[in-house]
């Protein structure tokens, strides 16, 4: 068979595009014989990656060892101890571009991803808005891929048996009729965050006949997270206190999950639960939708025809700031019904 083709990705952050990975890994394990392929990637993200047992998982330290250009070396150096036939650069920013120059003069063959920014400045221009769907991101991956000679059709993915939880990991009973619905209502910036209040009516019905599990991070959202599930009975705030490994099994085995545009629905896709997603400041035309998953809830863009404002959500033009208000409660939970 010969020596297999060893194949290096770089993908740094953000989680929702790391999480993208897994299906496209999936594939390129599956159509590729031989291979041998090292993720570069930040050391908490690691677990996203656990059903891949072949794959090499090279950790960084951006704030420590491999800080600055210096520490950008010793990374390389360390990379290049483990003798990449080829380089898959899926990041492209500034830390992936040294990297890449690094291999590039020691003659190692290296392709990157095209993000595709003209494109995506027409798309979130204020006025001169092109409403025109973007390449989704993980055909952007099996792009790089595809140039380095590695066959890959996403088409043709498989999801993979869902994992068991562990009894340690949800440490109560829960009545085996309801299903098991997710909602992780925060995302990283308040253009993305549907308004809590609105949120709170969809968690308060959904949790009348369902068990709902609410997803979140940091001292705030675990204090809002904490207030529903007092105040509910059927809601679950049980995700908070799970290592994050634990918590993908968790998610796997839901029902559906309601998400902003941020890494839990990339998370719950990967697993082919169906995922709500509701979208603020950005769209799916951007295209980061969440794996083989349309179910989205969008602003009214007659309303607001400024959205999709940027590539994150961090833009909030004047007077858009209650945009996610016309989505309603209603729509959501409606969504959320039909799906499961």
């Amino acid at each position: 068979m010969g020596k297999p083709k060893h194949l290096m990705i770089f993908r740094f952050s953000a989680m929702g595009d790391v999480a993208m990975m897994v299906p496209v890994l999936r594939c390129l394990y599956a159509q590729n014989q031989n291979i041998q392929v090292t993720l570069v990637t930040r050391k908490r993200f690691a677990p996203i990656f656990k059903e891949f047992n072949q794959l090499q998982i090279i950790t960084t330290d951006f704030i420590g060892k491999h800080k600055g250009l210096k520490g950008l070396y010793r990374l390389y150096k360390e990379l290049k101890q483990i003798k990449p036939r080829c380089i898959a650069d899926i990041h492209n920013n500034l830390s992936s571009r040294i990297l890449r120059l690094f291999f590039k003069l020691s003659f190692t063959r290296v392709k990157a991803i095209d993000n595709g920014y003209l494109e995506l400045k027409r798309l979130i221009h204020p006025t001169k808005k092109t409403m025109k769907p973007l390449t989704p991101q993980y055909y952007r991956y099996v792009e790089v891929f595809s140039r380095l000679g590695f066959a890959l059709d996403v088409n043709k993915h498989k999801f993979p048996i869902k994992p068991g939880l562990q009894k340690s990991s949800l440490e109560l009973e829960l009545p085996a009729d309801r299903k098991w619905i997710g909602i992780a209502p925060f995302a990283s910036h308040p253009g993305k965050t549907y308004p809590l209040d609105l949120m709170q009516k969809v968690v308060g019905y959904l949790q009348q006949q369902h068990t709902v599990f609410l997803f979140g991070h940091g001292s705030k959202e675990t204090a809002q997270i904490h207030i529903w599930a007092k105040a509910y009975p059927h809601v679950i705030p049980h995700a908070l206190e799970m290592p994050f490994s634990d918590q993908l099994d968790l998610i796997a085995n839901l029902d559906a999950m309601i998400s902003m545009d941020s890494a839990n629905g990339h998370l719950a896709a990967n697993f082919g639960v169906p995922v709500i997603t509701l979208w603020g400041m950005t769209h799916p035309f951007l295209g980061f939708s969440a794996f083989g998953q349309n179910n989205h809830v969008l602003v009214n863009r007659e309303k607001f025809p400024k959205v999709p404002t940027s590539a994150n959500g961090k833009k909030v033009p004047k007077g858009y700031k209650d945009a996610m208000r016309t989505i309603t409660p209603e729509e959501v939970i409606e969504m959320v019904l039909e799906k499961i």
